[in-house]
C-alpha cells in the first residue's frame, strides 16, 4: 500500500482551494515537473455547469501546492486530464466521452493553455491512459464507461497515428473490477505496470496493480501484482469511502512522489499528494 509521508497534511488540496468557479468536488490529478517545479492538473466539477473543467495547481516541493486556475474548458464533460511530454512539447488526453473520440490537445503554452491537436481514436472512451514502450505508442482505454467492465488496447509507431486495436483487445471483457483504468501507466527498469480502478461493489472503491510481462504488436500477458491492491478507503476523512486515481513519478533509486484521490462521506472526491 502507498502511505504518506508523515509530514503531509491531507488533502493537499480540495473543491475549496478552487477560486475561480464554484467548485463541487476535484478528481482525477496528473501531474509533470518541468524545470524544477511540479504542475498537477485534475477535474474540477463546476457546480453551476454541472460540467467537469480541467484546473491546474503549481508547486515548488510536490508538499505544498497553489491552485492557479481552470486552463480547459469545453461545451462537454472533461475528466481524467492525462498529461505528458514528448519531444520537447507538452500534451494531454482527458476524458472526452460527449465527442465521442479521444482528443489529443497541446500545450499552447503550457501550461495555462491548450488547444486541441488532432482526435487519436473514434469512440466512447472512458479514462485513456497512453504510454510509450519500445518505441510504440500504447492507449488503454475502457469502452463502457457506465458498466466499467471492458478494456481495450490500442498501438501506433507515431504519436498522431494511424491508431489500431491490438488483436487480443478487449484485454478485459465483463470484469468491472481490473477494467478501467486508474492512472498513468507506470514504465520504469523495462518494466509496465497499468494502474486500474476496482469498481465492485462501487466506482472507484480502490486501485489494483497489473504487471505487463508481454507486450508486443501481437501478443500480450499481465499479472496482479503482489502488492495489489495499492489504494483503497481508509475508513475516515477525505477517503473515508474509496480512492480510485494515481500518478507515479519517480525521484530516485528508492524515491517516488505519487498524487492520489480520495472519496468522502458525501461523495466529494480530493486529490492528495503522497511520497
Amino acid at each position: 500500500m502507498l502511505s504518506p509521508q508523515p509530514e503531509i497534511i491531507n488533502p493537499v488540496l480540495s473543491h475549496e482551494d478552487v477560486s475561480d468557479v464554484p467548485a463541487a468536488f476535484v478528481a482525477d490529478p496528473f501531474m509533470l515537473k518541468v524545470d524544477g517545479r511540479w504542475y498537477m492538473f485534475f477535474e474540477v466539477l463546476n457546480s453551476r455547469s454541472g460540467k467537469g473543467e480541467i484546473g491546474l495547481a503549481v508547486s515548488h516541493d510536490g508538499l505544498s501546492w497553489d491552485y492557479r486556475q481552470i486552463v480547459l474548458d469545453e461545451s462537454f464533460h472533461l475528466s481524467y486530464p492525462y498529461v505528458f511530454a514528448w519531444r520537447g512539447e507538452y500534451y494531454m488526453i482527458p476524458e472526452t466521452l460527449q465527442p465521442g473520440a479521444v482528443r489529443l490537445y497541446q500545450g499552447d503554452p503550457f501550461p495555462d493553455r491548450w488547444t486541441l491537436k488532432q482526435t487519436l481514436v473514434e469512440g466512447d472512451f472512458a479514462d485513456p491512459s497512453i504510454f510509450r514502450f519500445h518505441d510504440r505508442w500504447w492507449l488503454f482505454a475502457c469502452t463502457t464507461p457506465y458498466q466499467h467492465d471492458t478494456l481495450r488496447l490500442y498501438f501506433a509507431d507515431r504519436l498522431l497515428g494511424p491508431w489500431v486495436e491490438h488483436p487480443r483487445s478487449p484485454i478485459v471483457e465483463g470484469n468491472a473490477r481490473i477494467a478501467r483504468p486508474g492512472g498513468r501507466v507506470l514504465v520504469f527498469d523495462n518494466r509496465i505496470v497499468r494502474f486500474t480502478q476496482d469498481c465492485y461493489p462501487t466506482y472507484g472503491s480502490q486501485v489494483r496493480a497489473f504487471e505487463i510481462s508481454i507486450l508486443t504488436p501481437t501478443d500480450y500477458r499481465e499479472q496482479e501484482a503482489m502488492e495489489s491492491p495499492i489504494l483503497k478507503g481508509s475508513g475516515t476523512g477525505w477517503n473515508r469511502f474509496g480512492m480510485h486515481n494515481v500518478d507515479l513519478h519517480r525521484l530516485g533509486k528508492r524515491r517516488w512522489l505519487a498524487c492520489v484521490d480520495g472519496v468522502t462521506r458525501d461523495e466529494r472526491k480530493r486529490s492528495v499528494r503522497r511520497r
